[in-house]
Parts: C-alpha cells; structure tokens; sequence
C-alpha cells in the first residue's frame, strides 16, 4: 500500500495537526509500507527522512497564481509516487485531492481535526471522513457529511517518534503552586477566562503563579491585559512556544485547559501522562479525552468564576489534589500512536476489501510468496 499524506506544512511549531499527520506517516513507514509526504516544509523533514519517507514541497497557499502553480505540482507528485491512498489533514489538501482523485484513481481520505472551523465540511468530498473524536463525527453528520463516510479514530500521542519517553525529560523549575496551560495564544483557547480565574484567587493563594506555554497571534492582547493586573503580573509568565512542554507539566500543580472550543484537546493526554491534575472545559472533544470526568475535572467554557472555584477548591485540598494527579495516569493505553496508526490502517483496508483491489503491496508479496 503507498500512503500519500497532505498538510500545509511540517514545521515544528506545535500545532497538532501537524503532529498526527507526522506520527501516522512514521509510524506506517516503520511497519513497512511506503510512504511519501507532501507540504511547504519545515523541520519535520529530517524526522520524516529518518523514516524513510520522501518530502515533497507542496506550497498550498490560496493565491490564483500559486493555486495553478499547486495544482500541477501536485499532479508531477502523484505521477511520481502513484499512491493507493492519499490522506489529507487539512482543508485545501482535501479540495486538490479531491479535484484530481477520478484523473488518478486513488483513494481519498481526510481527518476532521478542527470541526469548528466552517471549512470542515469540505473534508466530506473525501471518500472516507476521520473523526478525531464521538464529538466531531456528531457535529459532522448534523453539518451533511454521509455517516456512512465517516470513522473515528480516537486522537493520541503517546509514544510519540517525535517525542522521548516522558522520563527522560528534565522538569523546569518553576514556583508552586504552579498552574500552567499549554496553548496556542488564540481567544477561543479561553486564555482570558484563565487569567481572568487567577487574578479572583490570587487574593487566597499569593504565592500561586501561572504559566502560559504558547505562541500565537493573540499573545501581545492577553499580554496588555496582564500588565493592567499591577503586581500581580509578576506571578504570570508567557513562556512562548517550548519544543518540550513536557517539562512544564512534569512540574505542574494543576493543567487548565480552559478552550472554548476543542475537538479533542491532544495536549490533555500529555499533561495526564506527565501526572498533572487536570481541569479542563466541558466542550466537544474534551470529556473523551478525560474519560468522561474519571481523569480530570470538567467546567463551563467562558466561565472564569466556576473556573476559580474549582482551582481553589484544589489548591485548599492536597489529597484531593494528589489524587487527581493519580486519576490522571491511568487508563493511558488508548491514547498510543500505534493504536490510532492500527485503527487509521482499517480505515485505509476498507477500500481493498470493499473494491477487491489487490494493492502494490499485496502484489509484491505475492510475487515473493508471503
């Protein structure tokens, strides 16, 4: 079976699109089948090489003249390497994919990451429609996508090629208690309603500092908020984006993630593996990924009053804090890469049994007799 994957880019930024997309193509390469890749670029190439898989540059930007410039290079690329499935991860990967897919006659694929995004729907053109999460695929069907086109296929990024075993990172120093959340600097990550929480129990708990690990375009807005917050801004630290959040968790009291919107919430696995006690909003995705409230403490999204309250009422309580933390590291299994590469590779095995096609793959191992 040759597996083309599609994102815009594979630059190591954070960004959990990228980062499956990456996982999957290592991990299927590693059990033997070919596998290329297909973006703008970034460091994840070296990663991806190791694993022998071939790049290809893909410029996906939605100007007119790079949209003819895209749409040929894209043909070159699967003249070239001829795949069986192409699986894109992001939206105008779908719609090239999709364009060209009768002209070359593979199969197309494509996981819905961020259903909120409008956009979202057009992953239906796909032939099969991933969902990350219950959440997504419900929301896709309420959108028009054909059930019968979708699978879920849980998120998890446990045991990562990206990563080291989670013991062999160093924990940063910080000051506890330590509060931290890993995010993307956007609105919709509830960053404001997280700062908004500690500032209500600072007065209880002054010795409390609270950690922003990320980057992004509202940085600079939730940065202007915090120098309003007189003293108290020396207790608010923007770390920026860290290539090891790891470290941060290993050290952390308690992990917020106080998103208004989260399909799945990827970082949630991290922060359960580092053994954080987790609060997290109770939206989409997210109570999945803490199974269902037996892994972490669920609240109202856009609710900084009931978000303090639940900080406090964990801060006040080191057993019930220790036991969180425990919570938090059990029931970690399904959450591996190897499970979501296993459950992606049924998804891909449809189309054979479904067409009775006999795959590249399958034909060179009959040829030496496996």
């Amino acid at each position: 079976m040759r597996i083309l994957h599609i994102t815009n880019h594979v630059q190591k930024i954070g960004n959990g699109i990228v980062n499956v997309a990456v996982d999957l193509a290592c991990l299927q390469a590693k059990k033997g089948l070919d596998v290329a890749f297909a973006s703008s670029g970034g460091e994840y190439e070296q990663l991806l090489g190791n694993h022998g898989i071939k790049h290809f540059k893909l410029n996906q930007s939605r100007t007119p003249l790079n949209m003819i410039k895209v749409a040929w290079t894209y043909q070159q690329i699967i003249k070239e390497f001829q795949p069986d499935i192409v699986h894109t991860h992001m939206m105008t990967g779908v719609v090239l994919a999709g364009v060209f897919r009768n002209n070359y006659h593979y199969n197309l694929v494509a996981t819905v990451h961020n259903e909120f995004q409008r956009s979202a729907v057009l992953m239906g053109l796909a032939d099969r429609v991933i969902a990350v999460s219950h959440a997504v695929a419900d929301s896709m069907i309420r959108r028009g996508i054909p059930a019968q086109k979708l699978r879920v296929v849980a998120n998890g990024t446990l045991g990562s090629p990206r990563h080291k075993n989670i013991q062999d990172y160093q924990p940063i120093k910080l000051h506890h208690p330590a509060i931290t959340t890993v995010a993307g600097m956007y609105t919709r990550k509830g960053i404001i309603e997280l700062i908004e929480a500690f500032q209500i129990i600072n007065k209880n708990f002054p010795q409390a500092h609270l950690y922003l690990v990320g980057d992004g375009p509202d940085r600079s807005v939730f940065e202007s908020i915090v120098k309003n917050l007189g003293n108290l801004s020396q207790n608010i630290h923007f770390e920026g984006f860290q290539p090891e959040p790891q470290r941060y968790m290993l050290s952390t009291d308690i992990f917020v993630l106080a998103s208004h919107c989260e399909s799945f919430g990827l970082v949630l696995t991290e922060a359960r593996e580092a053994g954080c006690a987790i609060i997290a909003s109770d939206v989409d995705g997210i109570p999945e990924t803490l199974d269902h409230r037996q892994a972490g403490i669920l609240v109202p999204p856009k609710d900084s009053q009931t978000l303090a309250n639940t900080l406090t009422e964990l801060l006040n309580n080191p057993q019930q804090l220790q036991t969180w933390k425990i919570r938090a590291q059990q029931n970690l299994e399904r959450f591996s890469v190897q499970r979501v590469s296993d459950e992606t590779l049924d998804v891909y095995h449809e189309f054979s049994r479904k067409y009775n096609v006999i795959t590249p793959m399958q034909t060179r191992e009959l040829v030496i007799g496996k």
